[in-house]
């Protein structure tokens, strides 16, 4: 079928919706950057490295348990009921947060966002994947990185715009009895209520994963769904389709007993290495710990600010190139192009650290390395998750992958303060280097190509 008789426009308004998920994703997950300078002297925890990878990494805690609960609840309660509760979680936390007068109580709705996050970096793109055709399947699951990045970048701007200026030298005394320290930190987090509460009302009016009715015995609705995709062929080849690798499932209709097979076992294996290595190939880090990565490179706080803009301005720019690219070139390539090109990117900037050179040629290579994390890793890596896991336990293994994408993620977040310490923003930059290079051997070998096949025709042959 061509790509002219699909149904653009619903395709593109039910993903959109869908995908506000990965938007308060994006934000929940790098406004804690930005607010950092101002929240560490609050809280008095400036001088402990341990609070300061608490504070940072609670969230992630709150990611995995959001994982392991959409794999409990995605397949049984479908998934557009989970993404609901996300935005619900989102809401909660967003105010919460901005209300919090003690570490504790932070750090308490720090994790209620984190299994927010979860949730949604879960079901959003299972969701777009199992209502687009497979032709443009890849080009419609990156949409869900788009809005990642977008809200990355609304959160990169907001903490930008409510910061009021940094004298160059200032102390955690001065920068707590600032605005800065008192208030500012609060509005970075309120303002994520405002998409939240948007993302809560619209999904009320986003059908159903047409996949999910077909398991859930529901062919119909389903069929009424895939119509509006495509028209009346199209879903009863789709539906017939579905319902043909539905029964294929050996008669294990047990979801462990589905998990514990030995294809599906590979399947989870290569899933979880690729959610791992694409929280592990450094790019976090430069959100996470902007404060660290951009004073080490001689920026003030206030250009630090400023530069995590420019970084996430490059992010939105080359989101838009792998859209472009991912259903053309393929999954594949672009992976091998993002991992070469981040060892290479990485080796440099761990020697300019060593070398003591700052400024504007260390900003050059972040920048670099963020334009090409996003037209690569970011978004395949999750295009790549929602197409290779069979329909019948898309949603536990989908929550299984992110559950370990989560755990890198945390454990990373919990640790690279005291790393860093101990071998300098050099020696960390070139252990990531390392693990690009790994990651790049392992893809060469290991992963197959989904490029234009159905999730049918994946799951009978990869």
């Amino acid at each position: 079928m061509s790509e002219e008789k699909y149904n653009l426009r619903y395709l593109t308004q039910i993903a959109m919706v869908a995908a506000l998920g990965g938007l308060l994703f994006g934000y929940d997950w790098v406004v804690i950057g930005g607010a950092k300078p101002f929240y560490e002297p609050f809280f008095g925890i400036a001088g402990s490295p341990l609070l300061q990878g608490w504070a940072i990494s609670s969230a992630l805690v709150g990611c995995m348990a959001g994982a392991v609960l959409s794999g409990l609840i995605s397949d049984r309660y479908g998934r557009r009921n989970v993404l609901i509760l996300a935005a619900a979680l989102f809401l909660i936390s967003a105010i919460g947060t901005g209300l919090a007068n003690t570490f504790s109580i932070f750090i308490f709705y720090r994790i209620v966002g984190g299994v927010g996050i979860g949730l949604a970096s879960t079901a959003s793109p299972v969701y777009i994947a199992e209502v687009s055709p497979a032709p443009i399947r890849g080009r419609f699951v990156s949409i869900n990185q788009l809005t990642i990045v977008i809200g990355i970048l609304l959160a990169q701007i907001i903490n930008w715009l409510i910061a009021e200026e940094v004298p160059a030298n200032a102390t955690g005394q001065e920068i707590l009895a600032s605005w800065n320290g008192q208030t500012g930190w609060r509005w970075m987090f309120w303002a994520e209520a405002v998409p939240a509460a948007l993302f809560f009302g619209l999904m009320w009016a986003v059908p159903e994963s047409p996949r999910w009715l077909v398991k859930a015995r529901q062919p119909q609705k389903a069929k009424t769904i895939l119509a509006k995709v495509g028209g009346a062929a199209y879903a009863d080849r789709a539906a017939r389709d579905i319902e043909e690798t539905l029964k294929a499932q050996h008669g294990k209709t047990n979801l462990f007993a589905a998990l514990r097979q030995k294809p599906v076992r590979a399947i989870l294996a290569l899933g979880v290495f690729l959610a791992v290595l694409q929280q592990w190939c450094g790019i976090n880090v430069i959100f996470m710990y902007a404060e660290e990565v951009f004073t080490a490179a001689g920026y003030s706080l206030s250009d630090m600010l400023f530069n995590i803009v420019i970084t996430g301005s490059v992010n939105l720019i080359f989101t838009f190139a792998a859209m472009a690219l991912v259903d053309k070139i393929g999954r594949k390539p672009l992976m091998l192009i993002g991992l070469g090109g981040l060892s290479a990117i990485y080796l440099l900037v761990g020697l300019f650290y060593s070398m003591q050179v700052s400024g504007w040629p260390v900003l050059l290579l972040i920048v670099l390395a963020i334009a090409c994390y996003a037209m690569t890793l970011a978004p395949v890596t999750w295009v790549i998750l929602s197409e290779i896991f069979p329909n019948q336990i898309r949603g536990a293994a989908m929550a299984i992958a992110t559950f370990a994408l989560w755990v890198g993620n945390a454990l990373l977040a919990y640790f690279f303060p005291i790393i860093n310490q101990a071998i300098n923003a050099s020696g960390s930059f070139w252990v990531f280097a390392g693990i690009c290079i790994a990651g790049l051997i392992f893809v060469w070998f290991r992963l197959p190509e989904t490029k234009g096949k159905t999730l049918e025709e994946i799951e009978l042959h990869v």
